[in-house]
C-alpha cells in the first residue's frame, strides 16, 4: 500500500518550510522513526523521520522546495511491511523540538503491545494541519516570485496516478546542510567535489573554490537609461532570514522605540571576569564580559520588573512575566536569532556561564530548535564581538526591551579629578515607549551601568 508523508507543522503554529536535504532517495528501505529528511523553517532547521517501515516509492519535493504544511513530500511502499498498519505514524502534541519527538519515539518503543512483543512507534511533532490553528502567510506577489522564484508545488493528480519523480541524486555527496545550501545558490554539483573535511565531507572552503572568486555571487551587469551601473547580487529570501525579516519590520512599526546610552567604566568588571576565571567552577566554560551584563540586567529586572513584559494590544493589558527568558542575539550562518536561556533568572552564575556557552554554539551550529527560539521576555545583543561601540536594536517581538553591549577598549577617563586609562564600554537600551517611560528606561539602563562599574552591587542587589 502507497502511502504519503505530508509535511508536519513542527509547532510556533508554521505554515512551511524548505526541504533542506534528503537522506533517503527512490527505492531506499527505511524504518519506523529513522530520520529521512531535514527541513528549514522560519525558525531553525528540523529533522523528521519516517512515519512507517517501507520502501521509498518517490520524493515528492526536491532539495531547495518551498512546501507548505499538509503537502505530500514523500511516497512510501508499506505493503510488504509487516503488521504495517500498526506500525503507522501515531501523531504527538506539537512540542517544538525535533530531539524531543524523537525521545518520545524512543520510549514508544521500550512499551509493549498486549502481544507482549515491543511496538514500535512512530512520534512526529505536531503532525498534521490544524483547523484555524493558523492563519497562512499571503502568497507572494509577482514582483516578490520574479526575484527570487519559489520552486512550483506539486499539482493535485487524480488517485492512482503517480506524480513526476523529481531527479535525485543516486551518489549523495557528505555535507552539511548549509554547504548544501551554498553550493545550490551557486549552481555547483556536490557529487563532482572531492572533500576536504572529516570523512572526505565537502566544505564550504571546497565549494567557494569550485565556484570561484569572481563567481561567488550571483551577479549580472546591470544597464539603466543605457549606461552600465554595475554588479547586482540576488540573494534568495528563505527560511530564518525571511522570519527575522518580517519580524524586525513588524516590531519596529509596531513597537515605538526609543533607545537610551551609556558609556560606563568596566574596569572593575574586567578585573572580576579574569579571577573567575581561574576557578574551577568555570573550568572549560568560556567567560565573557557577556556574562557579566546578563547578569547585571537580570538584576536590573529584579528590581524593575515592569521592563520585562509585553504589550497585549487585543486586550489592552501589559502582561508582566515573573520568569526571565533570557534571549541573546547570535549571528548564525542562516541569519540572526534570538534563542533564550530558560529561566536564567534563577540560574547561578557559573550555571549562566554554561547556558551562554551552549546556546551560543548551539545557534551557530544550525542546530537550535524552533523550542529554543520561543518565549523569549527581553533580549541582550552582544554588538562588541565586532569591534562595535554601540547601535540602536530593534525589539524582538512580543518583548519591551532589549540591551546592546558594546565593545570594551582602553579610554582616557577622569577617576578623582585625574585623568587615566580605563577600561570603558558603551551601553544601549531601546524599549517600548508604550510600557516604559523615560524614568523607567533610564534607571534600569543606569542600573546596568551601575552593576558594570562595580559589580559587588550585583551581590548586593540580587
Amino acid at each position: 500500500m502507497l502511502k504519503e508523508f505530508k509535511l508536519p507543522d513542527v509547532g510556533e503554529g508554521l505554515t512551511e518550510a524548505d526541504i533542506v536535504a534528503w537522506h533517503v532517495k527512490a527505492g531506499d528501505r527505511v524504518e519506523v522513526n529513522q530520520i529521512i529528511v531535514e527541513i528549514e523553517t522560519a525558525k531553525a532547521v528540523v529533522e523528521l523521520p519516517s512515519p512507517w517501515d517501507g520502501t521509498v516509492a518517490r520524493l515528492l519535493a526536491e532539495e531547495g522546495q518551498t512546501v507548505d504544511v499538509g503537502v505530500p513530500i514523500i511516497a512510501v511502499d508499506v505493503a510488504d511491511s509487516p503488521n504495517s498498519s500498526e506500525r503507522s505514524a501515531v501523531p504527538a502534541p506539537a512540542t517544538g523540538s525535533a530531539p524531543a519527538a524523537r525521545e518520545t519515539a524512543a520510549q514508544a518503543r521500550s512499551d509493549q503491545a498486549p502481544s507482549g512483543k515491543p511496538e514500535r512507534q512512530a512520534v512526529l511533532v505536531g503532525y498534521g494541519v490544524k483547523a484555524s490553528s493558523t492563519t497562512r502567510r499571503p502568497r507572494k506577489t509577482a514582483p516578490a516570485i520574479a526575484v527570487a522564484a519559489a520552486a512550483p508545488q506539486t499539482p493535485e493528480v487524480p488517485a492512482g496516478t503517480p506524480p513526476p519523480v523529481p531527479a535525485v541524486s543516486a551518489a549523495r555527496a557528505l555535507a552539511k546542510p548549509p554547504v548544501r545550501r551554498l553550493a545550490k545558490d551557486l549552481g555547483i554539483s556536490l557529487a563532482e567535489l572531492a572533500g576536504s573535511g572529516p570523512g572526505g565531507s565537502v566544505t564550504r572552503d571546497d565549494v567557494q573554490r569550485a565556484a570561484g572568486d569572481t563567481t561567488v555571487r550571483s551577479v549580472s551587469n546591470v544597464v539603466e537609461n543605457g549606461a552600465r551601473t554595475g554588479l547586482q547580487e540576488r540573494i534568495p529570501v528563505r527560511g530564518i532570514r525571511r522570519h527575522m525579516a518580517a519580524a524586525m519590520v513588524s516590531s519596529a512599526f509596531t513597537a515605538p522605540h526609543v533607545t537610551e546610552f551609556l558609556q560606563v567604566d568596566v574596569t572593575e568588571t574586567m578585573a572580576a571576569l579574569r579571577r573567575v576565571r581561574d576557578l574551577p567552577e568555570y573550568a572549560g566554560v568560556r567567560v565573557s564580559p557577556l556574562l557579566f551584563a546578563a547578569r547585571a540586567l537580570l538584576a536590573a529586572v529584579a528590581r524593575h520588573p515592569l521592563i520585562n513584559s509585553s504589550w497585549d494590544g487585543e486586550a489592552e493589558e501589559i502582561v508582566v512575566k515573573h520568569y526571565v527568558n533570557l534571549g541573546i542575539a547570535v549571528a548564525a550562518e542562516r541569519g540572526l536569532i534570538v534563542p533564550n536561556i530558560k529561566d536564567a533568572d534563577a540560574l547561578t552564575l557559573p550555571g549562566l556561564a554554561r547556558s551562554l556557552q551552549v546556546l551560543t554554539e548551539t545557534a551557530r551550529a544550525g542546530q537550535a530548535t524552533p523550542a529554543d527560539l520561543a518565549g523569549g521576555t527581553i533580549t541582550i545583543t552582544n554588538v562588541g564581538v565586532f569591534g562595535v561601540d554601540s547601535g540602536t536594536p530593534i525589539l524582538s517581538p512580543g518583548e519591551t526591551a532589549i540591551l546592546a553591549f558594546g565593545q570594551v577598549k582602553d579610554t582616557p577617563w577622569v577617576v578623582n579629578g585625574q585623568l587615566a586609562v580605563r577600561q570603558a564600554c558603551t551601553l544601549s537600551l531601546s524599549f517600548d515607549h508604550r510600557i516604559v517611560d523615560g524614568a523607567l528606561g533610564s534607571a534600569v539602563l543606569r542600573d546596568v551601568g551601575s552593576m558594570l562599574e562595580d559589580p559587588i552591587r550585583i551581590l548586593a542587589w540580587t
